[in-house]
This record gives structure tokens, C-alpha cells and sequence, in this order.
């Protein structure tokens, strides 16, 4: 079945579909249509599930973590300033090695206020033990929600996804939805081994002395990084379901690029149309999309990246005193390799602001005039 909606309600229908039990929920722009479609779909009985109004982002993921705790299929989303309020319990779920699951619909961090799409409130919860993977599209929103249960049930980590707030949550395209009959054989019913029973009496997150601390710890590390095989099988038997599969990242028209975008989110549709252009002119650029974020999918770039002459990362958020997080997250991995190309930073699109096929052409034209980045990032498409 196709259905017209916008990446909130892909959302809501993915979450549906999984068949989630209880869902936490507090409004907040651009993140409401979600929760709202979701108290629809369990009013009139579409949907299962226990409802929960709280009175924070706060109070929701911690909502969360005791449904979790106690086995069943749990669900939130959020958005900005209401990320941030929750960003103690995010470290409570993944150090609790809960399967969460929450939708964050990326917002510009106020002051000053601002209700519009940038990925820095995401990307500030990334050492939070949270797996974290970036949507183009509103079928990709609904395909990733269900993903995102199989990969978070089986290596025992809460899942983030994003989607760009009004680009992706507001706007309206067609969706397939696939049969309930085939999710459920692709996502069986969540049993978890060990939960909250009184029959069966355990202790969760209790005092941990310096003795065993550590090992907590690295166990989170090595479920992290497992995420990275996980998300790709997942997602490989996601497409065999259903015929539609992404991967961690997304190689567009690299063969041969001398010059490679890299970006992620709504972005990346907007690059593809500026790659064909250029392509149709003899520029021989490519575009990378970067799906997963946590863990970093280090090696699979580099493969696709060594051979370019520069690689040109946009970036819709900014670490202050650093610069773009995607461009730097690359330097880092690549700071090792023998050989690796130039990596240069551009930020743009904060707030909210257009990324156009102009300010990406300005990128290109900017990336092949120079031939080694002069500043830590360049701010493109700004006023005057």
C-alpha cells in the first residue's frame, strides 16, 4: 500500500508496524505530529500499545527506561532543547543496556530560539552509547524505525534516528507501507532474557565500585561497535523483505570522482541534483550520503573515499572551536591512513537556512580553486 504523509507520520507508521507496547510521550516542535499520529493509532486500536503522557523529555526517556527494564518494545521521539533535557537519562538507557528506540526530529539548539532543522542537537548526544543513523527520505524514515528495533533487540543498545525537521517532518511524499504480516516476520516479538519480574528478582544499575566498573564499559564499546555488522545485515535482510535497503553509507557516482561531497540528511537529495549537473559539464564529482553515524563507519568510507583527489564534507551543525562534526569525526578516522586525501569543511544550513544547488555548487567551485583547506571550516550560503 502507497500513503501520501509527512516524515512524522512515517514515523508514527513505523513504530506501528513494530508493534510498539509503550510509548512515553511530551510534545515539542517539530516533533509533535509524531506523538499526535501515535495517540491516534492507539485511541482507535490500531495500535497496541500503553501511551504515556509525561511532563518532560525528561520524565519521558526515564518512562522509557523503566518499560524497557521491564521487556517490552518502547518508543519516544523528540526534538532540540527537548534532546538536551533528556541528555542524563540517554546515558541511564545505554548503560542499562536497553533496546530503545527514539526519533529525533533535528532542530536548531536555542538561544537564540529557533524551531527549524540543524543536526547539532543530535550530534551532542554522540558519546551518549546511543547508535545514531540520518534519513533522507520519508520511506527511508519508515524503513529505519523498523530497522531500528532489530538492530537495537539484538546488540542490546538504545537506536537514535533523525530525520530534518520541516524538510523531512513537514513534507508530504509518498510512502510504501508495507504488510503488518511481513514486519512481523522480519521483527518477531521482543523477549528479552532478563527484565524487571518480581517472580524473578534482579538488581539493574546498582552501585558499581571502580573493580567492575571498567568492564561495563567496554562491553558498551564492543556492542557499539558490533552495531556497525549488525546495522549492515539488518538492513541487507530489510531489503530482501521488502526491496528496499540503504547501508551505512550511500556511494553516489564515485567511480573515477576527483572530487567527493560528503553530507548527510535531506542534503544529500539536493547533492545528487548538483552531481548530475556537474557530471553533464565533465566535472568528475561524486557524493557520499553518511547514514550511520554511531558507531563511525570508518572503513567503508575510506574505501570509497582514498582515491578522490578532495573530499568536500557540508556540514548542517557545528562543534564550536572545531568546527563541522562530520568533516571532523573524518579527520580523525582517516589521521592514521598512509595515504588519504585532503578533507575540506564547509558549514551550512543552520537553523534551518536553504542548502541550494547554488550553495552546493559554491562548495565545488570553492573545493576545486584551493589545494589544501585554509580554515578549519567555511561557513557557505551566508547573508551579504
Amino acid at each position: 500500500m502507497k500513503k501520501i504523509m509527512v516524515g512524522n507520520h512515517a514515523v508514527s507508521w513505523g513504530v506501528m508496524l513494530a508493534r510498539a507496547e509503550v510509548i512515553p510521550a511530551y510534545p515539542i516542535t517539530p516533533q509533535t505530529t509524531i506523538v499526535e499520529e501515535l495517540s491516534v493509532l492507539c485511541a482507535d486500536g490500531r495500535l497496541k500499545a500503553k501511551f504515556i503522557p509525561v511532563e518532560s523529555e525528561h520524565s519521558a526517556m526515564a518512562c522509557c527506561v523503566g518499560a524497557s527494564a521491564a521487556g517490552v518494545r518502547t518508543f519516544t521521539a523528540t526534538s532540540g532543547q527537548g534532546l538536551a533535557l533528556m541528555h542524563e537519562m540517554l546515558h541511564w538507557a545505554s548503560g542499562a543496556r536497553l533496546p530503545i528506540v527514539m526519533a529525533n526530529v533535528n532542530r536548531a539548539l536555542g538561544s537564540p530560539w529557533n524551531i527549524w532543522g540543524e543536526q547539532t542537537d543530535s550530534l551532542s548526544q554522540r558519546d551518549t552509547g546511543w547508535l545514531q543513523l540520518y534519513c533522507e527520505s520519508n520511506q527511508e524514515v519508515l524503513d529505519t524505525t523498523i530497522q531500528a528495533f532489530k538492530i537495537a533487540e539484538e546488540i542490546h543498545l538504545p537506536v537514535m534516528l533523525n530525520l530534518d525537521a520541516f524538510f523531512l517532518s513537514h513534507t508530504a511524499e509518498p510512502v510504501e507501507i508495507p504488510e503488518q504480516k511481513g514486519v512481523d516476520d522480519f521483527l518477531p516479538r521482543y523477549q528479552p532474557e532478563f527484565r524487571l519480574d518480581p517472580k524473578k528478582p534482579y538488581s539493574f544499575g546498582c552501585l558499581t565500585p571502580p573493580e567492575y566498573f571498567m568492564e561495563f564499559r567496554y562491553k558498551i564499546q564492543q556492542s557499539m561497535l558490533q552495531g556497525k555488522e549488525v546495522s549492515r545485515r539488518v538492513n541487507e535482510e530489510f531489503g530482501q523483505s521488502f526491496g528496499r535497503k540503504y547501508g551505512l553509507i550511500e556511494a553516489y557516482r564515485c567511480d573515477g570522482a576527483d572530487l567527493i561531497l560528503v553530507t548527510s540528511g535531506a542534503i544529500a537529495s539536493t547533492a545528487r541534483v548538483v552531481v548530475d549537473a556537474l557530471r553533464q559539464k565533465g566535472r568528475k564529482v561524486g557524493m557520499v550520503k553518511v547514514r550511520l553515524f554511531r558507531p563511525f563507519p570508518q572503513e567503508e568510507l575510506y574505501a570509497v573515499l582514498r582515491d578522490a583527489e578532495k573530499v568536500a564534507v557540508v556540514d548542517r551543525n557545528v562543534s564550536f572551536g572545531v568546527g563541522g562534526i562530520f568533516a571532523h569525526e573524518l579527520n580523525a578516522a582517516f589521521c592514521n591512513e598512509k595515504t588519504r586525501p585532503p578533507i575540506f569543511s564547509y558549514i551550512a544550513g543552520l537553523g534551518g537556512r536553504d542548502v541550494t544547488p547554488q550553495v552546493l555548487n559554491d562548495v565545488v567551485y570553492q573545493t576545486y580553486k584551493r589545494a589544501q583547506p585554509e580554515k578549519q571550516s567555511v561557513w557557505v550560503g551566508m547573508r551579504g
